[in-house]
């Protein structure tokens, strides 16, 4: 199956959404006291990548071997995923290797598309 996943983030939320083609999925959460206003936005954004696709998984929406279309409104997030610049963020640095492992153990396809942040429906979540 193949799946459209937004997802954005601030200091104090997370959202995401899954577009499949007979549904869309939101979700938003407060982030949990360890995280509440002691993250960027930038890091925030990378945790809710990392809790959508492991929710997603949990609620049976990503099973093994889906395609999920990864929609990124960040280009820096961009050359972190696709072109594997690496970050000297320790946050962001362990959010990557969580969402590698996903992809690799649950055998997805996963494509990196940038959108610009107004086509980004996970945003008006927040």
């Amino acid at each position: 199956m193949e799946h459209v996943y937004f997802f954005d983030g601030n200091q104090k939320r997370i959202s995401w959404a899954i577009r499949t083609d007979q549904s869309l999925v939101e979700q938003s959460r407060d982030h949990p006291e360890t995280y509440l206003d002691k993250v960027t936005n930038a890091q925030a954004k990378y945790i809710a990548l990392h809790a959508g696709i492991f929710w997603c998984i949990g609620r049976f929406i990503i099973k093994n071997g889906d395609v999920v279309q990864v929609m990124l409104d960040s280009r820096s997030m961009y050359e972190s995923l696709v072109e594997n610049k690496g970050s000297t963020d320790s946050l962001i640095y362990s959010k990557v290797n969580f969402l590698n492992q996903l992809i690799d153990q649950r055998k997805l396809n996963v494509k990196y598309q940038i959108i610009e942040h107004g086509k980004n429906i996970a945003a008006r979540l927040l």
